[in-house]
């Protein structure tokens, strides 16, 4: 994994965001917890057999709907939750705003376009469209795996987004908390800055005079 170089300032149009651990906080734990609760087990017992399957990543990218999903999930994690408790547990999965993007957001805003690009789903973009609507409103569009029938890596997938932003994209910054979605997004030409921590966003901008 190549480290993050700082961008030299005036050399990025566009700013280009991942969601999860990025502008949102997830948790997989509170997932888990949720569904335990209901299906009278052990979290972790759920988590050993919970995998990203075909059946995940084709909830991602629109082939099937949430009960499909959910009907995949009663079989691999072999519990017998309604639909309804198995979207509470899904939703769950969103614990808040990264500590200190919503101002960083705001101000880079001010300066370039801002967009983002999110492997989700449809229920997860009901969820967050509405819980967060005051961080997500400083994008210009956001990219959606789900809609866009897409998902990072594939090398397709940002040249999808690539284009539909229509500037080059050796002038798209990327940020994203995944190091293969970063590996993926440099082989298509994006500049892209592996995030740990709302630290490596600050850093970023601040390199960018920003």
């Amino acid at each position: 994994m190549a480290m993050n170089l700082p961008p030299a300032p005036s050399s990025v149009d566009v700013l280009l965001f991942d969601l999860g651990r990025v502008v949102l906080d997830i948790s997989f734990d509170q997932v888990m917890a949720k569904w335990a609760g209901h299906a009278g087990c052990e979290p972790a017992d759920l988590a050993r057999r919970f995998v990203v399957n075909d059946s995940f990543k084709h909830h991602e990218i629109g082939r099937i709907d949430d009960a499909a999903f959910f009907a995949s999930l009663r079989q691999s994690l072999g519990i017998g939750l309604t639909d309804a408790q198995f979207l509470e547990g899904w939703n769950a999965i969103f614990t808040g705003e990264m500590p200190g993007i919503a101002p960083l957001l705001a101000g880079a805003a001010q300066r370039l376009p801002l967009y983002a690009f999110s492997n989700t789903n449809p229920a997860h973009v009901a969820h967050f469209s509405q819980a967060y609507g005051d961080v997500l409103s400083h994008f210009r569009e956001i990219f959606l795996s789900s809609s866009i029938g897409l998902r990072k890596p594939d090398a397709e997938a940002y040249d999808h987004v690539v284009k539909a932003i229509g500037v080059p994209a050796s002038r798209i910054l990327f940020f994203d908390d995944s190091a293969a979605n970063i590996e993926g997004a440099r082989a298509r030409g994006l500049c892209a800055i592996h995030v740990t921590s709302t630290d490596d966003v600050a850093r970023a901008l601040t390199a960018l005079e920003i």
